[in-house]
């Protein structure tokens, strides 16, 4: 028997909507064609950006969105169609053409100085100054009001790159915030932050609309998107597909909209056989500098062919244990068992040896190697498999990442084609496969469907129960309540660094696992 995930219930949704007539359109793309050498990524699509409002826009990976908001933010310009702003056509040759127009974004792949404070970063080519001199106190202030606004009161002192991802995206909506803006496209904008940082967020897109800004908004969390919007647009293959007021759709239609295809079943747990333990952690512990624990004494058990869920807010910990578990953090303490023999090498190539292999959170910075092409990605953490007296054997590792390819059905024109042709998911399962060629016994996955849609979230959930019935055992950490009841066989809550929390998936609810993220964090703020 399979467990899918609820669908969100709404009225009767129609079935082929016109485009909606009520609202004063801002800003329309009309016809819109935008070309590629080899790819046509749109074809004469039309978007209504209505004002005051939130306007979502869904699709797959590759179906032509951020292509889309390149255009309208100025970053690319299209092959054909034009732009209207307040009915008038406008040409944005670069992003400082549509800022002066009021276009502002915030890109999915945060385009943050890593090296540069949080005020740095909120201030680029925007600068407060007393004249000709830097007004650095005044901008700290704002900083500081910004951050406070979304309820994240760090240091604007603090550089960026020292942050953990989901306070990166927190930098980023407010150097969004501190922009004058009329429309606001937001990309993805909740994909690292916890339940409770969105209701911030969703507050502040409230505010927004209120004072008169419109919102475009893309995510692959298709609940959001009935809470948050007020328009629809699907796209597909680059195409129109339909619009809507999200009112009148559901997220079976949506779906249906984006794949062509029914979404029962798309989010499933597969029957698979449970073994004895694989893996146990003893009192695992990572000290905070200053006092304190990022990871305070942490144990548990995990069985061959056991997909263990971890969830829990941004600074539970999650990362950090799964960081400690694959070597990254060699001052930890505790200890690790694997088959019952004791893990010692506290590096990160050695626990690979061993079998426990890391799907990082952050894909982009810290799964793939931008400049390379899939091929040469799948094998760099296998390298020494394929390597013999010093000579790397191209045939074989050819061979098996071809096998790899198929396996785990990557859309790519050829192994060597650049890994950043190819979209979020594919990206996604290139990395997966990198982790599969090391041969692991543990695979561990942080976040794993982190910025791809539910085509590509259905095939990693597909990829996990497969990881299951052929013995491995799975770790995943998800913010998603709803993956994680849908997919573990077990799941431990984290919160403060501490485990406190642990049922079976058949036993738990949405309600006792926030009620267990919680603890030691106050009452819930609703």
């Amino acid at each position: 028997m399979t467990e899918a995930l609820p669908l969100s219930p709404a009225a009767d949704p129609p079935s082929a909507s016109p485009p909606p007539t009520n609202g004063s359109v801002i800003l329309r793309a009309e016809a819109i064609t935008k070309v590629f050498p080899g790819t046509v990524a749109l074809k004469e699509v039309n978007f209504n950006t209505y004002r005051g409002k939130v306007n979502v826009l869904v699709g797959e990976n590759g179906a032509g969105k951020s292509t889309l908001m390149k255009i309208l933010a100025g970053v690319e310009e299209p092959t054909g169609g034009q732009l209207l702003m307040d009915g008038q056509v406008v040409r944005f040759r670069n992003p400082i053409e549509a800022a002066s127009h009021g276009i502002g974004i915030i890109y999915q792949e945060l385009d943050l100085f890593p090296n540069l404070s949080i005020t740095e970063n909120i201030f680029m080519a925007r600068e407060l100054k007393k004249g000709i001199v830097l007004d650095r106190r005044e901008q700290d202030q704002r900083t500081r009001q910004l951050l406070a606004r979304l309820e994240h009161p760090m240091d604007p002192n603090t550089v960026v790159g020292d942050l953990r991802l989901g306070q990166q995206q927190i930098v980023a909506i407010a150097r969004a915030l501190a922009q004058n803006v009329s429309v606001l496209i937001m990309d993805e904008p909740t994909s690292a932050l916890s339940q409770t940082e969105v209701a911030v967020l969703f507050k502040i897109i409230r505010e927004l609309k209120e004072s008169g800004v419109s919102i475009i908004y893309i995510s692959h969390k298709l609940d959001e998107l009935l809470q948050v919007g007020d328009y629809l647009t699907v796209l597909r293959d680059g195409k129109l597909q339909d619009e809507a007021p999200v009112s009148q759709v559901n997220i079976s239609w949506i779906i249906e909209k984006m794949v062509g295809r029914n979404p029962a079943g798309f989010f499933a747990r597969r029957a698979h056989e449970i073994g004895g333990e694989l893996l146990r952690v003893e009192n695992i512990a990572l000290p905070r500098p200053g006092g304190g624990f990022y990871v305070d004494h942490v144990s548990f058990t995990l069985h061959t062919g056991e997909i263990l869920g971890i969830y829990g807010l941004m600074g539970a910990g999650r990362s950090e244990l799964f960081e400690c578990l694959s070597g990254l953090h060699p001052e930890a303490g505790g200890e690790i068992f694997l088959n019952g023999k004791k893990v010692t090498a506290p590096q990160v190539e050695k626990r690979i040896q061993q079998g426990i292999v890391l799907i990082p959170e952050d894909r982009q910075q810290a799964g793939i190697v931008q400049t390379m092409s899939v091929s040469d990605n799948m094998i760099l953490a296998s390298l020494r498999r394929y390597t013999r007296r010093g000579v790397l054997s191209f045939n074989q590792a050819g061979r098996h990442v071809v096998q790899m390819i198929k396996d785990l059905s990557v859309k790519v024109s050829s192994p060597q084609q650049p890994i950043t042709a190819l979209s979020g998911g594919n990206q996604q399962k290139v990395v997966v496969g990198k982790g599969l060629l090391t041969e692991p016994k543990v695979f561990i996955m942080d976040e794993p469907t982190r910025g791809i849609d539910v085509g590509a979230k259905s095939d990693m959930f597909e990829i996990m129960n497969m990881l299951a019935r052929q013995g491995y055992g799975v770790l995943f950490a998800s913010s998603e309540l709803k993956e994680v009841l849908a997919m573990a066989d077990r799941i431990l809550v984290m919160s403060k660094g501490k485990i406190t929390g642990e049922m079976l998936s058949k036993e738990a609810t949405e309600e006792a696992l926030v009620a267990a993220s919680a603890v030691g964090h106050g009452p819930i703020q609703e």
